[in-house]
């Protein structure tokens, strides 16, 4: 296998919401928040569903891959329950190998509810469910050694079992690749992120705002110094800025595509990830892994879910 990620298995729930919806229900527009199952509820009970699908950061980007035509697996925790089911036939569907065993829990399968507001931004309100409690005896250390990446989602991230999981899949690998997910994840775990980028992972995937927190830095200067310094793959989103690759101190640049009709954000880092770990095992230079990855992500926001 090339690739298996390692991340949340998430329903994702897409609607469409005014400004005013995330103003009343005290939303930061952009952001990923954790809630609780009746929270959930209450916020999906006034809204229209647009579209239902087996999502998770890494699952998207995995997806991504296996319509690249790769040979790709995904690990993420379920209950064998209607929505669990259904996550697992969407990602079968997609020629993903699914490498988890679902039992009956006492925590049902996690949901996000993906909100679009007019200006194509997304804001996720998270129930994790189940998914959150992975741990070390759910990886498999024959799929770990199978397999050429390890592709892990900083929103999985979290002291306890999660980080068990975390740290077995790590030791067992070739290769790890990381995203940092969401600003909300490198301010809660900047200490043990920092310490994962600068000596466990090989790739890692941020947006300007997400690296910038993680090394409190001023300027993007800084960002790029100590991504030289680091000697890793350090790989980052601008938005209209484009691309860039510090890959062992040597930095590749692509620009942003133009004159796009944008319709929703939702996946427009998960599907960048795809085209570049696409141009990492198929052998694509820096600038063509970033090419590929810019191209996805292009395609993506251009429709409303995460998937091509």
């Amino acid at each position: 296998m090339k690739i298996l990620g390692i991340g949340n298995a998430i329903v994702d729930v897409l609607c469409k919401v005014s400004d005013d919806f995330l103003i009343k229900n005290s939303l930061k527009k952009s952001t990923m928040k954790l809630i609780d199952e009746t929270e959930f509820g209450k916020l999906l009970s006034s809204l229209k569903i647009e579209e239902t699908i087996s999502g998770g950061s890494v699952a998207n980007s995995i997806v991504g891959l296996s319509q690249l035509g790769n040979d790709v697996g995904f690990l993420g925790k379920i209950n064998n329950d209607k929505l669990g089911k259904k996550y697992e036939d969407g990602l079968k569907k997609e020629n993903v190998k699914y490498l988890y065993k679902k039992k009956k829990e006492p925590i049902p399968t996690g949901s996000c509810l993906i909100l679009i507001t007019p200006d194509s931004e997304r804001t996720m309100c998270t129930f994790l469910g189940v998914s959150g409690k992975i741990n070390d005896q759910d990886v498999n250390e024959n799929d770990i050694k199978n397999s050429d990446i390890i592709f892990l989602e900083g929103y999985l991230w979290d002291e306890g079992d999660p980080k068990k999981a975390f740290d077995k899949a790590i030791m067992n690998s070739k290769k790890t690749a990381m995203s940092l997910s969401d600003v909300f994840c490198v301010e809660r775990h900047r200490p043990n992120f920092l310490e994962l980028v600068k000596n466990k992972l090989d790739v890692v995937f941020a947006n300007e705002q997400e690296i910038t927190s993680l090394i409190n830095a001023k300027s993007f200067e800084e960002v790029i110094s100590f991504s030289k310094q680091i000697n890793k793959n350090i790989v980052i989103t601008r938005g209209e800025k484009g691309a860039i690759s510090i890959n062992n101190g040597k930095l590749a640049e692509c620009d942003a595509k133009k004159n796009l009709k944008i319709k929703d954000l939702t996946g427009a880092g998960d599907l960048f990830a795809a085209g570049y770990l696409h141009g990492i095992i198929n052998g694509l230079s820096n600038h063509e892994s970033l090419f590929k990855g810019t191209e996805l992500s292009s395609q993506i926001i251009q429709k409303i879910g995460a998937r091509i």
